[in-house]
């Protein structure tokens, strides 16, 4: 059984709408019914990330780091390719080794661990299938 499983739909066009569970979630290229593909993937690795940091902390005996927040870019090449992504990692809290933080939400964080060389879908094509 797959741990992940959702169903990505197009009906005309470009746009896409990925349903995962009961959610719903609208994603276009064009940036006309949605954000772009290569967009949700940064928001969904540092929607990663930021949880993974306060799990990696309180495994490390940090407590109560307070409100945190991500801001995220990207920096694409002239194919419109991902080539670099950085964040900036806000903590309310005064801690003692911020670079400690970081390193502790690479370890817990599983889209960090997935953005790998080598790491692509296997693909099936089944024709004539509606």
């Amino acid at each position: 059984m797959d741990d992940i499983a959702l169903t990505t739909t197009s009906e005309d066009g470009f746009d896409t709408e990925s349903v995962i569970g009961d959610f719903a979630l609208a994603i276009d290229p064009m940036e006309e019914t949605g954000p772009n593909p290569v967009s949700v993937l940064v928001a969904d690795y540092a929607s990663c990330f930021l949880p993974a940091v306060r799990v990696g902390a309180q495994k490390a005996g940090y407590d109560g780091l307070g409100r945190m927040e991500i801001n995220a870019s990207a920096t694409l090449d002239d194919e419109d390719d991902l080539e670099a992504i950085e964040f900036t990692l806000k903590v309310e809290a005064d801690v003692d080794d911020p670079d400690e933080l970081a390193a502790l939400g690479e370890e817990e964080c599983h889209v960090h661990a997935a953005l790998r060389e080598g790491l692509h879908a296997d693909i099936t094509v089944e024709d004539d299938a509606f």
